[in-house]
């Protein structure tokens, strides 16, 4: 049973307090199911992160958007928000910041005299093909870049969207530059649309695998975050889909909900679920050492207890059945330029 006064396509149900505010007003009358979503023109310095975390595979990444519409009540970028000065909760989905300028610094770090191309992860904190990259196209204009420069990226996402962009993707591909992985937590819609609601269906999502999998360009599908009592009956499910879809690879985590994450979600499953909403969180806290989050490095991936052994040892099986034999190839470094490479210039 579902409570009839949730916010309907919204993951936060309300903001939560700023860890950094000592003082904190909100109305008791604001409607936030009114609030219509804004974008803010921010002027970073640099796009490009180095990824320091010793548990992530990846070197570098870079975000051109912060904040995100997808409504994700378990995101875990949903702090960053506060050090913005804004809240964790419907601030993080309504108030996005926009970074037109991300083409032009990529560039500039490419240019970078001692610069040593290692595959950028587009998408390192929010999704770089939200809603809002239908008006904005930052992204496209990134993978413009890389393809100019012929400079790997991959890009993970949960929107279909990515399709849009296939005439840069297949020559890229070609070059081994890109690969695509597709965030599909589960395949149920009626779930789906409450996990995450403003993202693609699951339907369109496998569907984005096939064409890009006729298309030669590598998928990999993150089955994130299994989260205990919701989905974590769908492992197998969900493997054996995207694998008939053409996936090549998947990876998975186990929710987690660390800082101001943890009240935005309790918030959400106690109104989305409110039958099962404490079933859930014992489980995670089961997962945890008690708690809600953990953000030991290692540990935070792993879990622990009976309830975590049990998701590996079904990811284990399913790897095996669906997925053995397959390979997921590693982009190529070896074409980057440097420069820009004017006979890619008519793609422009």
């Amino acid at each position: 049973m579902q409570n009839e006064n949730i916010i309907k396509g919204q993951g936060a149900q309300r903001n939560v307090i700023n860890r950094f505010d000592r003082y904190t007003f909100e109305p008791e009358d604001e409607d936030f199911e009114s609030l219509k979503t804004s974008f803010t023109e921010v002027f970073p310095k640099t796009i490009v992160n180095q990824v320091k975390s010793e548990d992530l595979p990846m070197e570098y990444s870079m975000n051109p958007y912060q904040g995100c519409e997808h409504g994700c009540s378990y995101c875990f970028a949903r702090p960053t928000h506060e050090y913005l000065g804004y809240s964790a909760g419907i601030d993080f989905e309504r108030k996005i910041m926009v970074k037109k300028n991300a083409p032009e610094l990529l560039e500039k770090f490419f240019q970078k005299r001692n610069y040593k191309p290692e595959p950028i992860l587009l998408s390192g904190n929010t999704d770089c093909y939200q809603p809002a990259e239908r008006k904005f196209e930052i992204t496209r204009k990134i993978l413009q870049v890389c393809l100019d420069y012929r400079h790997p990226v991959n890009i993970l996402t949960k929107n279909a969207l990515v399709l849009r962009d296939l005439d840069l993707l297949i020559p890229m591909a070609e070059q081994n530059l890109v690969s695509v992985s597709l965030s599909i937590p589960t395949i149920n819609e009626d779930l789906r649309r409450k996990m995450e609601p403003r993202t693609s269906s699951a339907k369109n999502k496998l569907k984005a695998i096939e064409i890009l999998s006729e298309n030669k360009i590598p998928v990999n599908v993150m089955v994130a975050p299994i989260i205990p009592g919701l989905n974590s009956d769908e492992p197998l499910i969900i493997l054996k889909a995207i694998a008939d879809a053409g996936a090549q690879s998947f990876g998975y985590t186990l929710v987690r909900l660390n800082d101001t994450v943890e009240p935005v979600f309790v918030n959400w499953i106690e109104n989305a679920f409110p039958d099962r909403a404490q079933k859930v969180l014992n489980l995670i806290r089961s997962m945890r050492g008690g708690k809600l989050g953990d953000k030991r490095y290692f540990n935070r991936q792993k879990g622990e207890g009976n309830i975590a052994e049990m998701i590996h040892n079904t990811f284990k099986i399913g790897r095996k059945k669906f997925f053995d034999g397959r390979e997921f190839p590693k982009l190529s470094t070896k074409n980057f330029t440097g420069t820009k490479d004017q006979q890619l210039k008519f793609f422009d």
